[in-house]
């Protein structure tokens, strides 16, 4: 009998989620400066001019406790997205989201349904409530709608889509997805992750919102960490019909968002003008590192997003370990059975640069 054996099963075998090794401490190990992170799909301008003012004027309240409702920025959302704010759930992150749905819906007695080199954080909010995941295989390193639907049992509670997906990039066209969740039966939950649709482009972009009165089975999990850049204040939210929203709250915490976020959030949400930069940077950025894999004559997964993983025709770890000493922080993807990528967020021209220079040394000293 030891500590662990006394956890939920579920709990006991997870293996946790490995974030992107921060700047600091790869400093710590090596000793070196001057890093560039490009390992975590960050917002590489930074915070927005809107919201940086935002927190200095809401910080002079630190000392009472933030509206746990969100009042003002679900009523800010709801204007943007022609919704009603019993419709929306807001999360420490849209991580968050994904946990509170699953821990309203799952049992050990249902399952899960998601893709092949999905993002991680499905398999974790499944396996921690003890609910079995059914992972389908992949198709050109994106999701088999078809796949996905078949593995639908009267067990089946969710199904996780992520669009454009992590890490991957691949992107599902709105006939695809919208004809998916019209077949779901009526007990089977669908889940669109988009926590990188900001980035897609207007002529491909999917009108996920339009389905919420067509499919009272859908949720919608969106983001503020990555096309906004407040990574470091964690909010993200849902968007899902009332009677979802209302059972979603019942399980979110007090207070789960604090006062800074709150106020960021919402004062970044309708900064047209730091998304344009951002987008207009990613597609900017996408062009050069493209142009760098090429050059290099590596191939890569077109992606959506403003991330984009590259095929080394070899082990990715070793490269990535090398790439760390030449002060460059990237994502190796070995977790998402792509043993032979790394996941290169897009950055600022300067960073893009710096990688690119650092991965032709490595290669060529392989």
């Amino acid at each position: 009998m030891t500590i662990y054996t006394l956890a939920v099963e579920g709990v006991q075998k997870l293996i946790p989620y490995k974030a992107g090794k921060p700047i600091e401490e790869l400093e710590r190990e090596l000793g070196i400066s001057n890093i560039v992170k490009l390992a975590s799909n960050e917002n590489p301008l930074g915070i927005g001019a809107k919201a940086r003012e935002a927190i200095q004027n809401a910080a002079a309240e630190l000392a009472l406790y933030p509206d746990g409702s969100g009042f003002n920025l679900k009523k800010a959302l709801a204007e943007k997205y022609a919704v009603s704010t019993e419709q929306i759930t807001l999360g420490n992150g849209s991580n968050e989201i994904l946990e509170l749905v699953a821990r309203a819906f799952l049992t050990p007695e249902n399952e899960v349904i998601f893709s092949q080199h999905a993002f991680a954080v499905y398999p974790i909010v499944t396996q921690a409530v003890g609910a079995k995941a059914v992972v389908t295989p992949a198709v050109n390193y994106g999701h088999d709608l078809n796949a996905m639907f078949s593995k639908v049992t009267t067990k089946t509670r969710l199904v996780f889509i992520a669009n454009p997906n992590n890490p991957t990039g691949t992107l599902l066209k709105q006939e695809a997805i919208e004809h998916f969740i019209g077949l779901l039966p009526s007990h089977v939950i669908c889940v669109l992750d988009e926590a990188y649709f900001e980035f897609v482009s207007q002529s491909e972009v999917v009108d996920s919102v339009s389905w919420l009165k067509q499919f009272p089975n859908l949720i919608i999990t969106r983001t503020f960490s990555k096309a906004y850049g407040l990574a470091g204040l964690r909010v993200g939210y849902s968007l899902s019909s009332i009677e979802i929203a209302d059972l979603l709250n019942r399980v979110r915490q007090p207070f789960n968002n604090n006062s800074l976020a709150l106020a960021a959030a919402e004062a970044a949400l309708n900064d047209v003008e730091h998304v344009r930069a951002t987008v207009e940077n990613n597609a900017a950025g996408m062009t050069q590192l493209i142009d760098g894999f090429k050059a290099l004559d590596l191939a890569w997964i077109p992606s959506a997003g403003n991330f984009v993983s590259v095929d080394l025709k070899q082990a990715g770890a070793p490269i990535y370990e090398k790439l760390l000493r030449k002060g460059v922080i990237v994502r190796p993807v070995d977790v998402y059975e792509m043993p032979n990528f790394l996941r290169i967020s897009i950055g600022t021209p300067a960073e893009n640069a710096k990688f690119l220079e650092a991965l032709k040394e490595v290669l060529t000293n392989v």
